[in-house]
């Protein structure tokens, strides 16, 4: 994937920080269960060149933020394990990895807990694994900033907070490639419900990559699946204009993470992203598929630009997905994005 036309790789402006520092008073979700989607989006944001939009963005989504919860009991390297996957103890872990963090460095850390986390990236409808994925990107091109290591840790809190492994899926007979895979994902029955109610009905999943067993093979097919997930939402999206976003921005949050990985770790890492992926396009999918032909070229600026002025969170997440991906027709599936989807107000 090619990133060097479109990502922000100085960042000097000390918005995102500014941002961050401002949000860190806030809590990871609202009502109970909807994601607090602006540190990703503030990231994407100065990632994608475009700091002075940042906090006019966030004036605009302030009221969709909650304060930050109470905690219950502090977690410790002794109990953590009881503490795991239980969202009354967001506090707790957020606390717990602020402390980690400060004692052992943000990649120690992320080495020790991401094969922990990982078997549970599919709870909190996977926004979790895309927050830490936006914080690893903004500390690779700055990791002395407090309030990056701060947002590690809200990122990696949150998903152990909400951490929920997805169990007894039979594998079918594998695909040939990412986008073959995805086509072949049977149907989650009944469509109907929330996240974990249709979680909880997955299944069956088609094999895809499961022979793959060196790293930088594990890699580029990470980059495959983000692509294929990605080119799909222009045909498919129709299907849950929001939801089925998430089936190319977990990938693209893990594949972000892969450079600040153990190599021994990027294996496990594309399991897993492939089974969020198809698990995500199983539980919303269409009908079928509706063809779309993009309102013309637009470059990369252009994009971003629209996307903005959009407002919509996730509008913006899969804009900057696409812009990693960067070929037409991951530019069709941000701007099919924007047709299908709310507008912030």
């Amino acid at each position: 994937m090619d990133t060097a036309d479109t990502t922000d790789t100085t960042d000097t402006s000390g918005v995102l920080d500014e941002a961050l520092q401002r949000l860190h008073v806030c809590g990871p979700e609202r009502l109970g269960r909807l994601t607090n989607h602006a540190p990703m989006v503030a990231e994407a944001l100065v990632a994608r060149g475009c700091p002075d939009t940042v906090h006019r963005w966030l004036d605009l989504y302030q009221e969709r933020l909650e304060e930050f919860p109470a905690g219950v009991a502090p977690v410790t390297d002794a109990d953590w394990a009881g503490a795991l996957g239980d969202p009354r103890r967001a506090a707790d872990w957020i606390a717990y990895f602020r402390r980690t963090l400060a004692a052992h460095g943000w990649r120690s850390v992320l080495a020790t807990w991401w094969p922990r986390l990982l078997p549970g990236m599919y709870g909190g409808s996977t926004h979790p694994v895309i927050r830490v994925g936006h914080a690893v990107r903004a500390l690779l091109r700055d990791d002395t900033s407090e309030p990056r290591l701060t947002e590690l840790a809200h990122g990696l809190g949150y998903w152990a907070a909400r951490h929920r492994p997805l169990a007894g899926i039979t594998w079918l007979p594998g695909a040939p490639d990412a986008a073959a895979g995805l086509d072949a994902v049977p149907p989650v029955r009944p469509l109907e419900g929330g996240f974990p109610a249709r979680l909880a009905r997955v299944e069956r999943l088609p094999a895809w990559a499961a022979d793959v067993t060196g790293p930088d093979t594990a890699r580029g097919r990470l980059a495959e699946l983000v692509r294929a997930a990605t080119h799909r939402y222009a045909t498919h999206g129709h299907g849950e204009a929001t939801m089925l976003v998430h089936a190319a921005t977990a990938p693209s949050a893990v594949l972000r993470t892969l450079p600040a990985l153990p190599r021994p770790l990027w294996v496990p890492s594309l399991r897993a992203a492939w089974t969020a992926s198809a698990a995500v396009t199983g539980m919303y999918a269409a009908a079928g598929a509706v063809p779309y032909v993009p309102p013309g070229h637009l470059a990369a600026g252009d994009l971003i630009e629209r996307a903005v002025a959009h407002g919509d969170e996730h509008v913006i997440k899969l804009a900057d997905t696409a812009l990693d991906v960067a070929d037409e027709q991951a530019h069709a599936a941000a701007l099919r994005a924007i047709e299908l989807s709310e507008p912030l107000r």
